[in-house]
């Protein structure tokens, strides 16, 4: 018979190493501390293999040793993890009255967006009276150099990273999509400076969007909001006539997260 904790397969055993990692988070949260002893009989496995168990998640300061008494309890890391979950929330919820409010007053579908792992994901939507589409964005990874949100959250990022993300390939979604890493640079430095960005059939032909930065308590940028619709509606000089609109409301919106305007 197969020691449960030994060798085996190499997918099955990381899976339950992950499931144990979790089941230790679980106990630490629930008891606040415990010693190598007490998780190993918790997790029925060898005090080694809940020492190592315990070092990983140490190192990536998950837990936490308490002085020289032996014991463990939850770490800060958790807390910053913890953060960036109840951040996205929190602007998902306190943005849906402000979407709903400006769909009503555009007509137009209004998104708001956040980057993630090289995308902008839609993380809320309202549609007004005269969008013409029922698809729903909310949860929709989508292209930040194709897409009004993407461009803005692009514009405002660490420069590292958008160096970063600007070296990969970037995929043409129509005629009308930027592919060039050096055009699209000195686009995004125009957008910077006018606070606001426009895409115009780049992403999907007679599709047109315009979005605007929300800002966190910091003065960094952490969403955008955008309003998209049909191009032969929301033409170019129409965009230039919501974005008053838009940008008073990614102001209050950023003022609830604890913005303050300089």
């Amino acid at each position: 018979m197969r020691n449960q904790d030994s060798g085996g397969n190499a997918a099955p055993s990381q899976v339950q190493s992950v499931d144990r990692a979790i089941s230790v988070l679980e106990m630490l949260a629930r008891n606040g501390e415990a010693g190598i002893t007490e998780i190993a009989g918790e997790l029925g496995v060898h005090k080694s293999t809940a020492s190592r168990l315990v070092s990983v998640l140490e190192a990536r300061g998950l837990v936490e040793q308490l002085g020289e008494r032996g014991k463990y309890a939850i770490g800060f890391g958790i807390v910053r993890l913890a953060g960036a979950a109840t951040g996205r929330m929190d602007l998902a919820k306190l943005g849906r009255p402000a979407c709903q409010q400006l769909a009503e007053s555009l007509g137009e579908t209004v998104n708001i967006a956040i980057a993630d792992e090289g995308v902008a994901i839609n993380i809320s939507q309202a549609r007004g009276s005269a969008a013409i589409t029922t698809q729903n964005w909310t949860g929709q990874r989508t292209p930040l150099h194709a897409t009004s949100s993407g461009k803005i959250l692009l514009a405002y990022m660490d420069d590292t990273e958008r160096r970063r993300l600007l070296r990969r390939k970037l995929e043409q979604y129509t005629p009308r999509t930027t592919t060039d890493a050096a055009d699209l640079s000195t686009e995004l430095e125009r957008i910077a400076e006018d606070g606001y960005a426009a895409c115009f059939e780049e992403l999907e032909l007679g599709m047109h969007a315009v979005a605007v930065p929300i800002h966190g308590p910091g003065g960094e940028v952490v969403a955008a909001i955008s309003a998209s619709g049909p191009s032969y509606r929301l033409s170019r000089q129409r965009v230039r006539q919501i974005l008053r609109p838009m940008t008073e409301a990614a102001g209050e919106l950023s003022e609830q997260l604890g913005y303050v305007a300089e």
